[in-house]
């Protein structure tokens, strides 16, 4: 079955590739810390980004949707670009662009269910709602991890991310249910 949704088969491609980069620069990120617990806890959210690249991927060999050659090398730089940059960019804004990219990434999951609503499918709600709540929880882990630093107010005001922003309206107390995956993310750009 082909999906007659040109956003949705971009989203879900774009998807697929962005979850190596954002795996490749964990591993990196997880290479820079010193902490044991610290390191432990991104290489757990780089698990988490490899697993979301296989679900993507299984939904996109069941519709045939090719992978992007182009996202393919375009995200491998990027990845590989920000793993290296975390040896040298210290502690904190590694933790903060983290955070503020896992922020946007909630909402391209809860998207991609409204897009597939649109054309009356519901076979990926539950698969789609659990990335985008585990996104979610990616990022309150790194918002977490920096609430205190020095430099937050700093590049909050700056990057729009941090105590009071965020990208997406999802809430984790309690997170959304699958049946009210429709109603967050409505207003969601990227």
């Amino acid at each position: 079955m082909k999906l007659d949704h040109p956003v949705l088969v971009d989203s879900l491609r774009k998807a697929y590739s962005a979850e190596l980069a954002a795996s490749l620069a964990y591993i990196g990120h997880a290479a820079s810390l010193r902490d044991p617990a610290e390191r432990a806890a991104v290489k757990r959210i780089e698990q988490d980004e490899w697993d979301h690249r296989r679900q993507v991927g299984a939904i996109m060999r069941h519709y045939d949707i090719p992978v992007s050659r182009w996202y393919e090398f375009k995200y491998l730089c990027i990845g590989k670009v920000i793993g290296w940059s975390c040896h040298v960019i210290g502690r904190f804004m590694p933790y903060f662009f983290a955070g503020k990219l896992e922020s946007g990434n909630v909402c391209e999951y809860f998207v991609m269910i409204h897009h597939f609503h649109a054309l009356g499918i519901t076979a990926h709600d539950k698969v789609l709602h659990e990335m985008g709540v585990k996104e979610k929880e990616h990022e309150v882990h790194f918002y977490a991890v920096i609430k205190d630093a020095q430099w937050l107010p700093l590049f909050e005001a700056v990057f729009s991310w941090g105590k009071t922003h965020s990208a997406n309206d999802v809430s984790l107390n309690p997170a959304p249910a699958v049946s009210e995956s429709d109603t967050v993310c409505r207003n969601f750009k990227r």
